[in-house]
């Protein structure tokens, strides 16, 4: 997330440098020189800064264990459908809880960058602008600062649509907990401590920038609920939401494992 700032130096010319005599004079041309770095010249118009370069191209859910990597790419061939199956099938299952208690502020306030014991953590941006820059190309950062996007280039790993979003139309972009919070509560985190359900509620494996309004119906869904518009990202969203139980340690009901299963060929 680098924000480019525009600027241009006043130098003097070589020939009131070579005015200079001797070795006194030879000095105060480069401190002259080195001094005038970075000054901006007065009535110069101030230039927009250029887009940053987004992340990149979408990776496989096996090929990004922490969640650090952009996007979410189709789980493709029988080698990596079997691994799915495998890894979905080591997953425990129960009946959901009550949602009794349940809110949103249990998890802390929305996008802490205080959360410890999650990659990208503590870094001076909110989790938000870390999935947005994550997952976007062209990022344009708001003048001043190298973490709030104000537009980027987002290809939607949900509908396979690629939207042009701008902050003035931030809901068109919503950041989707794959495995829903509400979801974890009922699951177990009801039990967990405070820190630990921050750590789920901001953890980038759990956390993918999509289409706002696709995913406001997924609500706190499990997959035999709601799965993607896009058939070809099925069987990687439950291998991610399988990842996220994993490393958590949390069950999903039994019909959310067999939807998850049938996404892969099970």
């Amino acid at each position: 997330m680098t924000h480019t700032a525009v600027a241009s130096g006043f130098r003097p010319s070589r020939a009131r440098i070579s005015a200079g005599v001797g070795a006194v004079g030879a000095l105060c041309a480069v401190v002259l020189l080195a001094g005038c770095d970075g000054l901006q010249q007065q009535g110069e118009d101030k230039k927009d800064p250029a887009p940053a370069q987004g992340a990149g191209k979408a990776v496989s859910p096996f090929e990004n264990p922490e969640g650090t990597k952009p996007g979410l790419a189709p789980v493709t061939g029988e080698g990596e459908k079997a691994k799915a199956r495998t890894l979905i099938d080591g997953l425990r299952t129960k009946g959901r809880g009550p949602r009794t208690g349940y809110a949103r502020e249990k998890f802390g306030y929305a996008w802490m960058d205080t959360a410890d014991g999650v990659p990208l953590a503590r870094n001076g941006c909110d989790t938000r602008n870390d999935l947005l820059a994550r997952d976007g190309t062209a990022l344009r950062h708001r003048s001043g600062s190298d973490c709030v996007i104000e537009s980027m280039t987002l290809e939607d790993p949900y509908t396979g649509k690629r939207i042009e979003w701008t902050k003035r139309r931030a809901i068109e972009v919503q950041v989707d907990h794959i495995m829903p919070l509400s979801y974890d509560w009922q699951m177990g985190a009801a039990r967990w401590n405070e820190s630990k359900r921050k750590q789920i509620a901001n953890d980038p494996l759990n956390l993918l920038p999509v289409d706002g309004p696709p995913n406001s119906g997924k609500r706190d869904s499990g997959p035999a609920s709601w799965l993607p518009p896009d058939k070809k990202i099925r069987c990687a969203y439950s291998v991610r939401f399988a990842q996220v139980a994993k490393k958590y340690d949390l069950a999903v009901t039994a019909p959310d494992k067999r939807t998850m299963l049938a996404q892969c060929g099970g």
